[in-house]
């Protein structure tokens, strides 16, 4: 069997959504945890590099042993620390407010060197944004032969007073870059990096990244690579792509009728995504998929509602 680690944060989520009863759901990570465990190829299983508070490890591996892809005897890292919350306000499908108390910390590189030694490829999501230092995922990249993907997400996110995360510029980018060879981002996030989506592009795979990835919401995904975009992505360290023109282009997403939650949506689609680049999918065809999770993520509630919906059960918006 070949591995794929997944680092992230597991987050017990209270949604609010106008005059709607609030959801209290398994947030954050859990929404990548399942669409990798539908996701991945034949003839490979994930294996969870996450930290979870005390407080909720038994509910939180209650969860995990749901998924069936997952490596045998796999569980949560139980740590003294009270597990991270978040309590999401909608003021609309792309406005919220976020707040965070919980205090799960990041990996080392002593503590993580250990775990991926056997791993194939490993896709690392920031939901707190502290899950690894840019030290640690300079050690991963030079330490792990494998393959790697990142979601950005929350390393663009600060917390300010009562724990309200808050963006926050993304101190050497180009360092973030080139500790992975897939990176994702969404539209508000490459914005932050600079008005010219295609130099900040050029400076991203001048950087060391095969693929740049940006999620658009109902619009879909645009893509940027020297590569071609028909072909599997290149994964290494090394690879020299400075001689190739950049190709980019959107890819849509499904239509989705209704007012949906995207709570989770870049999470399902980023491990969706991943999972089909590591197992060689082009990129192309890895992105239609991932957008089509994304959309059914759309449709759902928390990240509970997502499983049952991939089992083929019906969820209630």
């Amino acid at each position: 069997m070949k591995r794929v680690g997944i680092v992230g944060t597991m987050v017990w989520d209270t949604i609010h959504r106008g005059s709607e009863p609030p959801v209290e759901e398994w947030g954050g990570i859990a929404y990548s945890l399942v669409a990798l465990d539908a996701a991945l190829a034949p003839g490979w299983e994930f294996v969870p590099l996450i930290k979870v508070g005390r407080d909720l490890a038994g509910r939180a591996n209650g969860f995990l042993a749901e998924l069936p892809r997952r490596a045998p005897g796999a569980r949560f890292v139980e740590v003294p620390q009270p597990n991270n919350r978040v309590v999401l306000n909608y003021e609309s499908s792309n406005r919220r407010t976020e707040c965070l108390t919980g205090g799960v910390p990041g990996w080392t590189w002593s503590e993580l060197g250990p775990m991926v030694r056997d791993l194939d490829a490993i896709y690392v999501n920031f939901i707190s944004g502290w899950e690894m230092t840019l030290e640690t995922a300079r050690c991963l990249r030079q330490g792990f032969p494998g393959r790697l993907y990142a979601d950005l997400h929350s390393l663009f996110l600060g917390v300010a007073h009562g724990g309200l995360r808050v963006p926050q510029p993304l101190v050497d980018a180009a360092g973030w870059f080139s500790c992975f060879d897939v990176v994702q981002v969404n539209e508000d996030e490459m914005h932050r990096l600079g008005n010219d989506p295609m130099l900040q592009a050029a400076s991203a795979l001048g950087a060391g990244v095969s693929a740049l990835v940006v999620t658009l919401g109902a619009k879909g995904s645009v893509y940027f690579t020297r590569s071609s975009p028909s072909e599997p992505v290149q994964f290494g360290k090394g690879i020299d792509q400075a001689r190739r023109p950049i190709q980019t282009a959107r890819i849509p997403a499904p239509l989705v009728a209704g007012d949906g939650d995207p709570t989770g949506c870049g999470d399902a689609f980023g491990a969706t995504l991943s999972a089909r680049l590591f197992a060689g999918a082009p990129l192309e065809t890895a992105i239609r998929d991932a957008n089509a999770t994304g959309a059914r993520n759309f449709s759902c509630r928390g990240a509970g509602g997502l499983l049952h919906s991939i089992r083929g059960g019906i969820t209630v918006p």
